[in-house]
């Protein structure tokens, strides 16, 4: 007596969890209700090219109406990889990477791949910390954006098994798998497009601190100079100690210290030309009647300061999405990948890119003072 009634205990209790607590559909449920071999489930739910395309919807609406949701910890397990990938920025706040971002995980999210979002912030200690995460969370690769991680750290994450792409990076030693945009290209056309307008004394504000970036832009500033038939004036190349508007307002001050103003000032982008721009007016030199300035990169910000800013516009989009292909490229050899069976893109031996954006003309560039023609 005491055991039927265990045994009946047993029942209901069972017939209580199942009620509020149902046990999740698994692979073998919904071969069972379709009539078809568990491969061919699972197959289907991975839209595999050797399943029919009528097979395929019908086992994805049975296994939407049946309530399966699949299970990416055995998934990932079994094969032995991460659904995750891991994105490393210098720091979260610039504008420039949003749109960069945006591109990736365009890309990841199509190919069944969540996001791990870092940032390095330039510091040795935390970079090394950042290696140590993407190993442990056993990320299936990392995309490093416009970061001071090296030819060294990129080492140490294939030897944990996580391959890498780099974007825009500040220390790119071999450019190998890299996308990048050409800052000499973007820079000349800048300083053509002033030349064309009539300016003579063109000067430059860069980054001190950017790396590659810094050393690229300045070059590009030199060629389109030289090509223009331009002298550069002794002091008209100055630095500001970051890439933010307080860097830009720097680089102005050393130059209004100058016997004769500029009459153009390219800016290495588009925060530090808002910055110059700011700090000119409140001296009382007026934009672009007195003096024109340009930015660089094309962020949101360039299209809502008075006046609009004529800058370069950097791909950033784009950059994103090539990043993303090439990091897919290298974690499946050209093979399909397990939720997004079409081949990516990239080729696998397209070991770096390098893209070309547009210049973008605006309120903030004007023909020089008359007496400059």
């Amino acid at each position: 007596m005491l055991r039927f009634a265990h045994v009946c205990k047993r029942v209901l209790i069972k017939e209580i969890l199942d009620t509020h607590f149902p046990m999740a559909v698994t692979i073998k449920d919904i071969a069972s209700k379709a009539g078809v071999s568990h491969t061919t489930v699972s197959r289907a739910l991975r839209n595999h090219p050797s399943i029919s395309q009528h097979t395929v919807e019908r086992i994805q609406e049975l296994a939407a109406e049946m309530g399966y949701v699949p299970n990416t910890v055995a998934r990932n397990l079994k094969n032995s990889r991460s659904s995750v990938m891991g994105v490393v920025v210098r720091r979260f706040v610039d504008p420039f990477l949003s749109e960069v971002l945006d591109g990736i995980e365009s890309v990841l999210t199509a190919h069944g791949y969540s996001i791990f979002l870092t940032q390095s912030k330039r510091d040795p200690q935390k970079i090394d910390s950042i290696i140590r995460n993407l190993s442990e969370q056993r990320v299936a690769g990392a995309i490093l954006c416009s970061t001071e991680i090296g030819a060294e750290e990129r080492q140490r994450l294939l030897r944990f098994g996580v391959p890498s792409v780099l974007v825009n990076s500040q220390l790119i030693p071999d450019m190998d798998f890299a996308i990048y945009n050409d800052d000499i290209f973007g820079i000349k056309q800048i300083v053509t497009h002033l030349a064309n307008l009539g300016h003579r004394r063109i000067a430059y504000i860069g980054h001190q601190y950017a790396g590659r970036e810094t050393v690229k832009r300045r070059q590009g500033f030199e060629e389109g100079m030289a090509e223009s038939g331009l002298k550069i004036l002794p002091g008209f190349i100055v630095n500001g100690s970051n890439g933010r508007p307080s860097g830009g307002a720097e680089g102005a001050t050393q130059l209004l210290k100058r016997p004769n103003l500029p009459t153009a000032i390219v800016c290495f982008n588009d925060m530090m030309a808002v910055g110059a721009i700011h700090h000119l007016e409140q001296t009382g030199v007026k934009i672009p009647a007195e003096v024109s300035v340009t930015g660089f990169d094309n962020i949101e910000i360039s299209k809502f300061v008075s006046p609009l800013l004529t800058t370069f516009n950097q791909p950033k989009f784009e950059l994103g999405q090539k990043a993303s292909l090439m990091i897919l490229e290298r974690i499946n050899h050209g093979k399909m990948t397990a939720n997004h069976p079409q081949r990516v893109s990239a080729p696998d031996d397209q070991k770096s890119v390098m893209l070309r954006g547009e210049l973008i003309v605006r309120a903030s560039t004007a023909k020089p003072p008359t007496a400059e023609i």
